[in-house]
C-alpha cells in the first residue's frame, strides 16, 4: 500500500497496550511507543508527531494534564490528540473533549477502526494546514498585489502632477511644497485633537499623495492663459477659475475606469473644494464654514501660503512672515479661524529651509 507514512505517538503506560498498538500500526505509520508522559514530552523536543494516541489513566501525569500542557504550548497545541481509556465515562469524555482532543477510542481496540480513525483525524488536519497555508499564502499574494498596485497609482498621480507643473512654468515645485505644508497642517490637527472624529479615519499617506491631484484641472486650461506673464484679465480669471471642475471631472474618470475610489476620494475633494473661503467667497460652489470640506479648508491654506511666497511675473514673493502674517489676518474671511491657529503653531515648518 502506498501511502505517506505519519508520525502517530502511542502514549500509555501499559505494555501490552503499547504492543498491542504498535503491532496494529506500524504497517501504516511510524509509531513511537511511549510509557511515561515525561518520556513524551522529551521526544516532542525531536519529532513533532502527525497525532497522539493519549492515555487518560497514567502513573505519572493523567492525559488530562498532559493535554493542558500540549495545549499550553504553542510548537504542539495543533498536534491532534485521540484519547484511549478503558472506561466507558461520559463525563471522562467530555471532560477530554473540552480540552480539545479530537476523538476517543476504548480500548482494547480494533486494528481496523482504530487506523480509520486515526487516519480521518490526520488527513482532516492536513486538509485544515492546506486550507490555513492557502489563505496565508493568498493574503501574502493579495498584500503583495495591493502594494504594487498602490505603487502604480503613486507613479501614476506623481507623472500627472509633474506634467501640470510642466505646462504651469511659475508653479515649479508647488506641488512638492503644498505636500510639505499639507502634511505639516494634517498633523498638527491630529496631534491637538481638532476635528477628531473626521481626522479619525484618514490614511495619512494616501491623502498626502492625493493631494498632488489638487490642480490636476489645469491641464485642461489653455497655455496662453496658464502661462501668461502678466496679470490676468476677469475673463482669463473665470477661464482659470474652470480647473476645478474639470480637475473634479478628470479625477471621476479615472475613479470609473480604475475602481480605485478609496485611493482617490481624497483627491476628489481636495480638487473640487481647495479655492472655497470661509466666508462663501470662494469658487466654484461659494460654500462658506463648515459646510466646505476639511480637507478643502486645510489645501487653501497650503495652496495660499505657495502662492504668497512664490515668485511671479506680476509680484515679488513675500517673505515667510509677511505670508503668515496674511494667513492668520485671513481667519474668518478666507480661512476657517481653527486651522489659522493650527498654521500658527507649525508654520516654522512652512520655512522653505525646514
Amino acid at each position: 500500500m502506498s501511502m505517506e507514512r505519519y508520525k502517530v505517538v502511542l502514549v500509555d503506560d501499559s505494555i501490552a497496550t503499547l504492543n498491542q498498538g504498535k503491532a496494529i500500526l506500524r504497517t501504516f505509520y511510524r509509531v513511537y511507543p511511549i510509557q511515561s508522559a515525561a518520556e513524551l514530552f522529551d521526544l516532542l523536543e525531536h519529532v513533532i508527531p502527525d497525532l497522539i494516541l493519549l492515555d487518560v489513566m497514567m502513573s505519572d501525569m493523567s492525559g488530562f494534564e498532559v493535554m493542558r500542557k500540549l495545549k499550553a504550548n504553542d510548537r504542539y497545541s495543533d498536534i491532534p490528540v485521540i484519547f484511549l481509556t478503558s472506561k466507558s465515562d461520559e463525563g471522562s469524555e467530555l471532560e477530554g473533549l473540552n480540552l480539545g482532543a479530537v476523538d476517543y477510542i476504548a480500548k482494547p481496540f480494533s486494528g481496523p477502526l482504530l487506523h480509520k480513525r486515526i487516519l480521518n483525524q490526520i488527513r482532516f488536519k492536513r486538509a485544515q494546514t492546506a486550507i490555513k497555508d492557502y489563505a496565508n499564502n493568498l493574503e501574502i499574494k493579495v498584500h503583495e498585489k495591493t502594494v504594487e498596485v498602490i505603487a502604480l497609482q503613486s507613479a501614476i498621480i506623481s507623472t500627472v502632477s509633474e506634467l501640470i507643473e510642466f505646462r504651469d512654468h511659475d508653479t515649479g515645485g508647488h506641488i512638492t511644497r503644498t505636500q510639505r505644508y499639507m502634511r505639516a497642517l494634517v498633523r498638527g490637527l491630529i496631534a491637538r485633537g481638532l476635528y477628531e472624529e473626521k481626522a479619525a479615519g484618514w490614511n495619512l499617506d494616501l491623502l498626502l499623495l492625493s493631494s498632488q491631484l489638487h490642480d490636476v484641472g489645469k491641464i485642461a486650461i489653455p497655455d496662453g492663459i496658464l502661462n501668461k506673464p502678466g496679470k490676468l484679465t476677469d475673463d482669463e480669471f473665470e477661464t482659470i477659475k474652470t480647473h476645478v471642475p474639470a480637475g473634479v471631472g478628470i479625477i471621476e474618470r479615472i475613479m470609473d475606469a480604475t475602481g480605485a475610489h478609496e485611493n482617490l476620494h481624497y483627491a476628489l475633494i481636495i480638487a473640487g473644494t481647495h479655492h472655497e473661503k470661509w466666508d462663501g467667497s470662494g469658487y466654484p460652489m461659494g460654500l462658506s464654514k463648515h459646510n466646505i470640506p476639511l480637507l478643502g479648508r486645510l489645501m487653501a491654506i497650503a495652496d495660499v501660503y505657495d502662492a504668497l511666497v512664490s515668485e511671479r511675473p506680476y509680484k515679488k514673493p513675500f517673505t515667510h512672515d509677511e505670508a503668515g502674517k496674511i494667513i492668520i489676518d485671513g481667519a474668518g474671511k478666507h480661512f476657517d479661524p481653527d486651522l489659522t491657529e493650527i498654521f500658527s503653531k507649525v508654520e516654522s515648518e512652512f520655512r522653505n529651509d525646514a
